[in-house]
């Protein structure tokens, strides 16, 4: 089984990608928004509330694009169960419509050689296809276990240092035991996430809820305690994966003020399931 180094570098359009007004709502339904309190977060939550004009989540952008939605190269010929999505960046150009149609251009950035694993980093931006407003940008990294060696660069590591005091805001969100079946509406159907069959196979005793569904709960948390809750203050996240959540689990966001941002990590318990977390807000 081999990475397909040869492609390093490629460019590619993915198909073009619309959604509704009732698909960003499913998107805010699925990361959590409203289930503590149905009349918080209407502006997220409904289309025709008196007086509040629906908003879209920044985070959304992870459904609507990114990676190789519709396109690009094979990365490989290794199987699907040795990778595991080990970080997302994504930097938001403006407040997200409640409905628009959006095509992706990516990139594939690099193949990293970490030595027995192996990393690959995608590039990916969307832009307005009705306006040509360039509407977002991420970065995807997918971990390959047993492809390194292959005498590529290491790729930097940029320095991440928690704070040597207590965390600014800590939001504490509690998952429902259904999260993930929820979440999945949205697009991602791995059944890693709702077949216990496969669950058991990958080595979990149920079901474990995506990464991307706990990128958005912790969205949801950085837009509320550093925003002020207005999307069109949040313009960039960026966080590693470290450890899965199940449904039903409550997420603690620890952040930390810096300035123009922010340092945050993800915990369920002592656990630590975002790490290496960075946000930078707009002033407005």
């Amino acid at each position: 089984m081999t990475l397909n180094i040869a492609a390093n570098g490629a460019e590619w359009y993915s198909r073009e990608r619309s959604w509704t007004s009732a698909d960003a709502i499913l998107y805010a339904l699925g990361v959590g928004a409203g289930a503590a309190d149905p009349l918080t977060e209407l502006e997220f939550t409904t289309e025709n509330s008196r007086g509040v004009p629906q908003q879209v989540l920044p985070t959304f952008v992870m459904v609507i694009g990114g990676g190789q939605d519709g396109g690009g190269p094979e990365l490989g010929d290794f199987d699907l169960a040795q990778v595991l999505h080990a970080e997302q960046s994504i930097t938001v150009h403006g407040v997200l419509p409640p409905s628009a149609t959006v095509r992706s251009r990516g990139r594939l950035a690099g193949f990293y050689d970490k030595g027995a694993d192996a990393l690959i980093v995608m590039d990916s931006e969307m832009t307005d296809v009705a306006t040509g407003r360039l509407i977002a940008e991420t970065r995807t990294s997918l971990f390959v276990r047993g492809e390194g060696g292959f005498g590529g660069p290491r790729g930097d590591r940029e320095p991440w240092h928690a704070p040597d005091r207590p965390a600014d805001h800590v939001i504490t969100y509690r998952t429902r035991e259904d999260q993930a079946l929820l979440y999945r509406l949205s697009g991602d159907r791995n059944p890693l996430h709702s077949d216990p069959w496969l669950a058991a196979r990958a080595g979990f005793d149920r079901p474990i809820l995506h990464g991307l569904c706990t990128y958005g709960f912790t969205g949801r948390a950085l837009l509320h305690a550093v925003c002020g809750s207005d999307p069109a203050r949040f313009h960039s996240l960026r966080a590693r994966f470290s450890a899965p959540v199940r449904p039903g689990d409550v997420l603690d966001v620890h952040i930390w003020d810096e300035g123009d941002g922010c340092l945050f990590r993800t915990k369920v318990g002592e656990t630590v399931v975002l790490d290496r977390g960075v946000f930078r807000k707009k002033e407005i």
